[in-house]
């Protein structure tokens, strides 16, 4: 019979699917094997196999001819499973880019308004007439923007003047990307965002370029949007 040893306490095969299931570990396994079925078709050329060892070998910092007892000791895996490991990550990527790539320009100029970035100074408390004073004060130049910020507003961006950014509009309450989407630079604006009596004023606007970076990140978006969809079919099979 197969077991795992940890520790002082010896694991059965039987146990290993109800302790994954106990430690919220068998989504993980469901999504592993889901992503092995997509990319059993890829294919990976001995010179790709070679040349993406060698670069999984130097961002881990093992030498080519590391032993399995080395790798073990610093990955807990034998230098086989390193490589094999290497390989599938390649499958993935190319498996993305296979699948998604010539799509991604589309899918881009959907995603614009909410990968453009911004840069801007915010104020934020609860209470509504303490917000319409210190619009007022900006209003009328009679403090800066960033000495109110520091005394007044109830969040983290009060230690650096009310600096915040840049952050994605797609990652900001959608009431206030709107504003700051459709502001100018330098120009004070009062909005309610829940709770919070919000003062804000756009410093710079930062649009989305489609680069090497924005396409690996559109490519990871496509695919995790996807593996979701599969596991959830899956899941109410």
């Amino acid at each position: 019979m197969t077991t795992i040893q940890v520790a002082e306490r010896t694991i059965t095969a039987e146990e290993i699917i109800p302790l994954l299931s106990d430690y919220r570990m068998l989504a993980k396994l469901r999504r592993e094997l889901l992503i092995d079925r997509a990319i059993e078709s890829i294919n990976c050329t001995s010179a790709e196999q070679e040349q993406v060892i060698q670069q999984f070998y130097r961002q881990n910092g093992l030498a080519k001819d590391s032993d399995d007892d080395y790798c073990f000791k610093k990955h807990h895996m034998t230098s086989e499973q390193m490589k094999a490991l290497a390989i599938r990550q390649f499958k993935i990527e190319k498996f993305k880019q296979l699948t998604w790539g010539d799509k991604l320009g589309a899918y881009f100029i959907r995603r614009k308004k909410q990968l453009d970035r911004v840069v801007f100074s915010l104020i934020r408390t609860q209470k509504l007439d303490l917000a319409q004073e210190l619009y007022f004060r900006l209003q009328a130049k009679e403090q800066s923007f960033a000495d109110l910020a520091q005394k007044y507003s109830q969040g983290p961006e009060s230690l650096i003047g009310g600096f915040v950014g840049p952050i994605e509009l797609g990652n900001l309450p959608s009431a206030l990307a709107e504003v700051l989407s459709t502001s100018q630079p330098n120009r004070v604006c009062p909005i309610s965002v829940g709770e919070w009596q919000m003062i804000v004023r756009l410093e710079k606007l930062i649009p989305a370029q489609l680069d090497r970076l924005m396409k690996q990140k559109l490519l990871d978006e496509l695919f995790e949007l996807w593996l979701s969809k599969q596991l959830n079919q899956a899941f109410y099979r």
